[in-house]
């Protein structure tokens, strides 16, 4: 915005400034060119009186003399003809074609106008002058004279108009650049309030000011952010009080099935032990379902290092893998720093790993890699097929050949939603020549 609109006001100004150059630069080229045709006409009427002195004596001699002259003094180059067209009189060389001048002078009129001078040219002008008295025409002057001096002058002033265009024009650029910063200043004010909010300090406001439109548009982004943070606070309670409601009276019930224990027979003892592994199905999918509804209750992404989170996690994997009989190789960097939420990356990890090692044979291996901002988690299992790739990060999803594996159904769920939170993008695809790929592909830090 900041750069369209200094763009905008520049490109008036340009407009502006151009407006008034260029006239003012061609009037004076046509105001120096008009200067020219006087100086020669008044050179070219003197040779014109001498012309018809020359004629009415019949004596030339003195005439060629002064032209002659007057063509090494000034660099120009004349011509002088008679009634008939014969020239009678030259000096310097004249270069092209005269006889259209000539006629044109023969016939009683005089040079009224010339090419406008510019330093691009024209190098040479040519002025023709009648000779003779009232309405008798005795001859024709012809005076072709170089332009290199009105070029110069044409050229200093243009030369000092575009100085002080350029000039003028940086001056705008500054001013547009304040002007444009003055109107953004209200923008600019809630930028930052979101950028902050977006990182998590929900108390940040942005402060009045501005045009009255702007100012509404404040005090109206400032209670959307005050409902936004009363609802995530209220989220966050609920999701506090839910897994402190839930989690007590599902700890008496695992306590009293204990104490139950020593009052069963042999009969019952089938049936209490199916009931205790339901109260602790019951127990992980509480805690799978209140993690899921912390992550939607406002995690905010922040910079954090990706590998100090991922290598402890990965060591204690080891020896759970090495007792399953699996293998577990990491290609880690030194370091690297990304955009997530915190403990999000070692989190979505942990799920991709228990699923693997619930799936993956005996003497398999998952491979747990970091390329830039990539993370990629691959075994060698059965895998899955496209449309249940598809499926799997839905909540509750579970796939038909692997219904008796024990499991919740929102560890997938839950990864896609720490991803979203940490502005990540997390896919599924086929391994090579087998298995499962879960890619995790990272934001990095600004």
């Amino acid at each position: 915005m900041r750069f369209r609109l200094v763009v905008t006001f520049t490109t008036l100004i340009a407009l502006v400034i151009a407006g008034l150059a260029v006239p003012l630069g061609w009037a004076y080229a046509s105001h120096r060119t008009g200067r020219l045709l006087l100086d020669r006409r008044a050179d070219a009427t003197r040779f014109a009186e001498l012309a018809d002195r020359a004629a009415r004596e019949a004596d030339w001699t003195p005439l060629s003399a002064e032209v002659t002259r007057y063509a090494g003094l000034y660099g120009a180059a004349v011509r002088i003809r008679d009634r008939d067209g014969r020239v009678v009189a030259a000096g310097g060389t004249l270069t092209g074609d005269d006889r259209e001048a000539a006629r044109r002078a023969l016939s009683g009129r005089t040079t009224e106008q010339l090419p406008t001078v510019t330093p691009f040219g024209p190098p040479l002008v040519l002025v023709a002058e009648p000779a003779g008295r009232d309405a008798q025409v005795a001859g024709a002057v012809l005076v072709q004279a170089p332009t290199a001096r009105a070029q110069r002058d044409v050229a200093l002033v243009w030369a000092a108009l575009a100085a002080v265009a350029l000039v003028a024009l940086a001056g705008s650029v500054l001013v547009a650049r304040r002007l444009a910063g003055w109107i953004l200043r209200p923008v600019s004010e809630l930028d930052r309030t979101t950028r902050e909010l977006t990182e998590g300090r929900m108390e940040a406001r942005a402060s009045a000011g501005g045009p009255a439109e702007l100012r509404r548009l404040e005090e109206r982004f400032n209670a959307m952010a005050d409902a936004v943070s009363a609802a995530i606070e209220r989220q966050r309670a609920f999701v506090a009080d839910a897994s402190h409601e839930l989690r007590t009276p599902l700890t008496v019930l695992s306590l009293r099935l204990e104490n139950l224990q020593p009052h069963l027979d042999a009969a019952g003892e089938a049936e209490y032990e199916e009931a205790f592994a339901e109260v602790d199905r019951l127990a992980a999918l509480v805690d799978d379902l209140l993690a899921l509804a912390r992550v939607e209750a406002g995690a905010i992404a922040r910079e954090v290092e990706v590998v100090a989170e991922l290598e402890p996690r990965l060591a204690g994997w080891r020896e759970v893998y090495a007792a399953r009989g699996l293998t577990l190789t990491a290609d880690l960097p030194a370091e690297r720093r990304v955009l997530a939420v915190p403990e999000a990356v070692a989190r979505i990890a942990d799920i991709a790993l228990d699923n693997a090692g619930k799936f993956v044979p005996e003497g398999g291996t998952v491979a747990v890699t970091l390329e830039g901002t990539t993370l990629r988690i691959a075994d060698d299992g059965p895998g899955l097929p496209e449309e249940e790739r598809a499926a799997a990060v839905h909540r509750f999803w579970r796939s038909g050949a692997h219904a008796n594996v024990p499991g919740s159904g929102l560890g997938l769920a839950i990864a896609a939603e720490l991803a979203r939170a940490s502005g990540a993008g997390l896919e599924l695809l086929p391994g090579d020549p087998r298995g499962l790929v879960v890619e995790l592909r990272l934001t990095p830090r600004p």
